[in-house]
């Protein structure tokens, strides 16, 4: 996400297109990447695991609406 905000900064020119493919790609990735981190909490049982996952849920519905507004401006 990082990686993307600092890419966004600098739209202009001619390769606009390949700029925002590459920010897609890296927004769709970090979606990925959360599906991931809570794979490895399926073994943990609790308050700690719900703790992560309403984290994770959160985090994963900011990155796709993050994800669905660069689509638009795309």
């Amino acid at each position: 996400m990082k990686q993307s905000m600092v890419a966004m900064k600098d739209l202009d020119g001619p390769d606009f297109n390949e700029k925002m493919g590459n920010v897609k790609t890296w927004v769709s990735a970090a979606l990925t990447d959360e599906d991931t981190c809570m794979d490895g909490f399926e073994e943990n049982d609790g308050k700690m695991k719900d703790t992560i996952r309403g984290y994770i849920v959160n985090v994963a519905q900011l990155t796709s609406n993050a994800l669905a507004l660069i689509s638009m401006i795309s």
